[in-house]
């Protein structure tokens, strides 16, 4: 199948408006974190508070993604997704409100860890649903699950994108009002959508175990990929602003993000004689070597150039660890493990932005790109021994498919 006609053929699935809405309804999973930066640090002056409120969310979005993607699998994607959007909204519009007002810093970090825990989760909750509509088929499971992966990452590179053009142009406020009202409205029709999993009590209560061993190794390759995305955040800042161009961060982090997401859009052209496991391994091995020309950067030129390659392997890491899942989980339970993955990766992140921060104030600007390899080399050593067909082999059906319109 030619890779547009595959994803004509996947787009018919649920017809072209869910695309749109879940394009536009995870856009603030992107947009919130560094929307609560920026917005807590100017009305504050104070860029701890800042980031305090930004890493109470992204606990928040760690804890509350399993929690809510657990309740979808039981109670259905249309009724939880609902529930989400609306705490979520009333979320970000309260912790705007706290800000703007100076309200003492405990309620604003309250806020924002309710942003983090209402996250309405349209990016794994639309993972699944592609997982179930493709019904089995291998061919369309590929090419839906590579149409969402891009849309993730245009989704992460232009929510920062957008929340920085707001704050210059407008004010800080405006992109977190922004991001309410998209939650408001797009995450809540994708929610109402007729592919919407109806949600099984019984069958989710009686699916059998979540964490098995193939699930677990792919939570570990997950964290060390987002151990690599935190270590190249910062390693990308601390050289553009050794190299004195500290303007320069954001655009060169983007375009990781742009050129992985063309990279997700390839994937489905992959030969069908490449097994998701067999990609795996290829795809670690090509993470290692895009990620140890960034321990040679001495410009930024160079820099945009060594970030780029890296962007090469991030989609189709996450796309092939993601197609995984279906085959290690029970169906019932599968929006619950799309969202454990999430939160092993913002975790993850979380952890590498931190640890290479210290690195880099003691050790330099290269010092956070030695994570990023020793993350990478971490991620092929589990893949080369753990990632096999045999282990990797379906042990559990997709839910029948729902009616699109």
């Amino acid at each position: 199948m030619a890779v547009f006609a595959a994803f004509g053929t996947a787009a018919r699935l649920t017809g072209g408006r869910v695309l749109l809405w879940s394009a536009l309804g995870r856009l603030p999973n992107a947009m919130c974190p560094i929307g609560a930066l920026l917005l807590v640090t100017h009305n504050s002056g104070s860029v701890w508070r800042g980031s305090a409120a930004t890493g109470l969310l992204a606990i928040g979005q760690a804890v509350g993604g399993p929690l809510v993607g657990r309740l979808a699998d039981r109670h259905g994607q249309r009724r939880i997704g609902l529930l989400t959007a609306a705490v979520n909204t009333v979320a970000i519009l309260a912790l705007v409100a706290a800000s703007e007002a100076g309200r003492p810093l405990p309620e604003q970090l309250a806020a924002a860890g309710l942003i983090g825990l209402s996250v309405p989760l349209v990016g794994p909750l639309s993972r699944s649903r592609w997982v179930r509509l493709a019904g089995g088929d291998a061919e369309l499971t590929s090419a839906t699950l590579s149409l969402d992966g891009t849309v993730d990452e245009i989704s992460f590179t232009a929510g920062p994108a957008v929340i920085g053009l707001l704050a210059a142009l407008v004010d800080p406020a405006a992109g977190l009002l922004l991001g309410a009202g998209l939650v408001a409205v797009c995450a809540t029709l994708f929610a109402l959508h007729p592919t919407a999993a109806p949600g099984n009590p019984v069958q989710q209560r009686g699916a059998g175990r979540l964490l098995t061993t193939p699930y677990l190794l792919l939570l570990a390759g997950m964290a060390l990929l987002g151990t690599c995305f935190g270590s190249v955040q910062v390693g990308v800042t601390a050289t553009t602003e050794a190299l004195g161009q500290p303007g320069a961060a954001g655009l060169i982090y983007g375009l990781m993000g742009g050129t992985s997401a063309l990279a997700g859009l390839a994937t489905v052209a992959l030969p069908a004689r490449w097994d998701l496991p067999l990609r795996l391994r290829v795809g670690t091995g090509l993470l290692l070597a895009v990620s140890l020309p960034l321990l040679a950067v001495g410009s930024v030129g160079g820099l945009a150039l060594a970030i780029g390659g890296l962007g090469l392997a991030v989609a189709p890491q996450m796309i092939t660890m993601f197609g995984l899942v279906e085959r290690t989980v029970p169906a019932a339970r599968l929006g619950e493990a799309m969202a454990a993955l999430v939160s092993s990766i913002t975790l993850a992140q979380a952890g590498g932005t931190l640890l290479a921060g210290l690195l880099a104030e003691r050790h330099g600007t290269t010092a956070p790109f030695w994570i990023t390899c020793t993350a990478a080399l971490a991620a092929l050593t589990l893949a080369g021994t753990t990632a096999t067909s045999r282990r990797y082999r379906r042990t559990a059906g997709v839910l029948e498919s729902a009616p699109a319109s």
